[in-house]
């Protein structure tokens, strides 16, 4: 299937999710699983401070990690969310960054969107905001953020070595990454590896942990480290949940 393709069936399945506003995501045993979001969240490092602290609908269970938590954000930070869904990592965030700061969270989905705004409207966040766009195209100026997160989206990226290249672009020098995402420990049976399903529940599109590691030195980080790694809950033989951190070069 086409790339372009697979896009549309990612933003159409976000976007069920985003209007339904339930459960995580679209498939059975996927990136997150059938749990209510809150027991997916704090089993993947999110504290019941974090949790409570964000508008009521913003925390969708989406997520297979928490890069908030290792990203060291300072007051006065600028910092990107690459797929920021409905905007839980991007409101935590903000309250990191104070009045001072400001958080901008990129993603495809329309109504993901349109949720995050709506979100940040209830929750009275002056210091978010969020834009449409794609990872392969941010709608982000050159060398303006100090931090980019992501959580558990570069793998439903079909180009994730471009991905990677926007992220370093729109870094200032000394900026850092900070992901979560789901690698393969192995390749994947076929069966799952074809999937559409699988692919928009976050596992099809997963590459080889070295791959990914690959993509972001290729981008030009320097530093590039898994700080933590587990075995992803279904999958444990073939798929991992990883925290990688790296550095844009001064």
């Amino acid at each position: 299937m086409k790339d372009s393709e697979l896009k549309v069936l990612v933003k159409k399945s976000y976007g069920n999710i985003a209007k339904k506003g339930g459960s995580c995501c679209p498939t059975k045993g996927s990136c997150c699983g059938t749990a209510p979001p809150e027991e997916i969240s704090k089993g993947i490092g999110y504290s019941e401070d974090e949790m409570n602290a964000v508008p009521q609908g913003a925390n969708l269970g989406l997520g297979c990690g928490n890069p908030i938590a290792l990203a060291s954000i300072k007051e006065g930070e600028t910092v990107l969310d690459l797929g920021s869904g409905a905007g839980f990592d991007s409101f935590l965030a903000a309250s990191r960054v104070g009045p001072a700061g400001k958080v901008i969270g990129v993603d495809m989905t329309p109504e993901m969107i349109n949720r995050a705004r709506e979100n940040a409207a209830i929750g009275s966040y002056r210091n978010v905001q969020f834009l449409p766009g794609e990872l392969e195209d941010l709608p982000v100026e050159d060398n303006s953020v100090d931090i980019v997160i992501s959580n558990c989206v570069i793998n439903l990226v079909p180009d994730k070595e471009k991905a990677f290249k926007e992220a370093f672009r729109v870094l200032k020098p000394g900026g850092r990454l900070m992901v979560s995402d789901l690698v393969l420990r192995q390749e994947l049976p076929l069966g799952i590896k074809n999937s559409i399903e699988g692919y928009v529940g976050c596992i099809s599109g997963a590459v080889m942990k070295d791959v990914y590691l690959d993509a972001i030195r290729s981008a030009g980080f320097d530093e590039v480290a898994v700080i933590e790694e587990s075995a992803f809950n279904g999958f444990a033989d073939s798929v991992s949940s990883i925290k990688v951190r790296a550095i844009k070069p001064l």
